[in-house]
């Protein structure tokens, strides 16, 4: 039976699976202060392991639309419900990335505004409304047009109170665009004069979405061969690399400013990723082993706003010694066990665990809490 008469791929719940659970372990160390270099974040320019996760997720995200939309939107009489649900379900995805940060701020005046699900939403509801009012050569030019116009703003046109475009983190034209919209009160704690999430940077970002869709358009055909459609991914997933790594030369590759370089390099390796799990899980059909991930998968929104429920939860529990049950944890139970970074890292893989028991229960008992 060809693969593509199903109307749920597997290989793509594991896909997703595995990057949110690489994304609760990177977030969640058993201490900052060990931390091995390949889980953490590039300084500036470069790209870690680390780096892949967030432009994988919305890569996952723009594949999924074809699949959840692709037959409705064949109708015309559906658009106007579908384009209401992708803006509903991307002002949910705002509000609830807004409700987790006032866990750790309630204090309006320095909330900060932009944010990982609020950038997830601000994506989804975009391209979910190209995908379903424009076609396939639309979504692919507004997909370069986009990389192209913001390659031009970021490098030729002079910053406001600055001078000459440049990308330094402070100085960069994104940067001073968030600080006019957003005020400094309201962006990255760590910063407060710019953000990783910030507006001008969600340009890139939704053709990182757009290339999603352009991928599992393609997965979605019938008039194609598991063979043929694996082997043109990887192809395509390869071009986009080079091309990403060329144009690292004068548009260095950079997550915080999710250059174009960036969405190629990394939606190339997605699109290489997702060849291998499809042809793997959905087509060889090993699946063995695979459950947890499916689990985290089939709910990933649940198991992120866990990872920002749990840990807090740990940090406001007192363990003695004028440290919480998270750092008890870390420093009594595996620090007498392993070396400083292995204990941190550990403490990182309990907390997936912790969280993958209620996301594997709701998987058995067929619990999907969709928005």
């Amino acid at each position: 039976m060809n693969s593509t008469t199903k109307t749920r791929l597997l290989s793509l719940d594991v896909f997703r699976g595995i990057t949110v659970a690489a994304m609760i372990m990177v977030n969640n160390p058993g201490s900052w202060s060990f931390v091995y270099a390949p889980l953490e974040h590039s300084k500036w320019n470069g790209c870690t392991p680390t780096d892949l996760i967030f432009p994988f997720f919305l890569f996952i995200v723009g594949v999924s639309v074809p699949y959840a939309m692709g037959t409705k939107r064949e109708d015309p009489a559906n658009h106007k419900s579908l384009i209401l649900h992708a803006l509903r379900r991307g002002l949910i995805l705002i509000l609830i990335g807004m409700a987790l940060r006032m866990m750790s701020n309630w204090h309006f005046e320095t909330l900060r505004f932009p944010g990982v699900l609020q950038r997830i939403g601000v994506v989804f509801s975009i391209i979910a409304i190209l995908f379903i009012k424009g076609s396939r050569k639309t979504i692919a030019w507004t997909f370069g047009g986009l990389l192209v116009l913001y390659y031009i703003l970021m490098t030729f046109v002079p910053v406001p109170g600055v001078g000459a475009p440049n990308l330094e983190p402070e100085t960069n034209l994104g940067a001073w665009l968030d600080r006019l919209v957003f005020t400094t009160n309201h962006l990255w704690s760590q910063s407060k004069t710019w953000d990783p999430e910030g507006l001008l940077s969600t340009m890139p970002a939704v053709s990182t979405g757009l290339f999603g869709i352009l991928v599992g358009t393609w997965l979605r055909r019938k008039d194609r061969e598991d063979a043929v459609k694996v082997s043109w991914m990887f192809v395509y997933g390869f071009c986009a690399v080079i091309a990403g790594l060329i144009w690292d030369m004068f548009f260095p590759i950079n997550k915080s400013l999710w250059t174009s370089s960036f969405v190629l390099y990394t939606g190339g390796l997605a699109t290489m990723a997702l060849a291998t799990s499809y042809w793997l899980i959905d087509v060889q059909h090993r699946t063995r082993y695979m459950e947890p991930f499916v689990a985290f998968g089939r709910n990933a929104i649940t198991a992120f706003v866990l990872s920002a429920v749990i840990p807090k939860l740990l940090s406001l529990i007192p363990a003695g010694n004028d440290q919480s049950l998270q750092g008890w944890i870390n420093n009594n139970v595996f620090g007498n066990i392993f070396s400083p970074y292995n204990a941190s890292l550990a403490s990182a893989l309990f907390l997936v665990f912790l969280i993958w028991i209620p996301i594997q229960i709701m998987y058995k008992r067929n619990i999907i809490i969709k928005i």
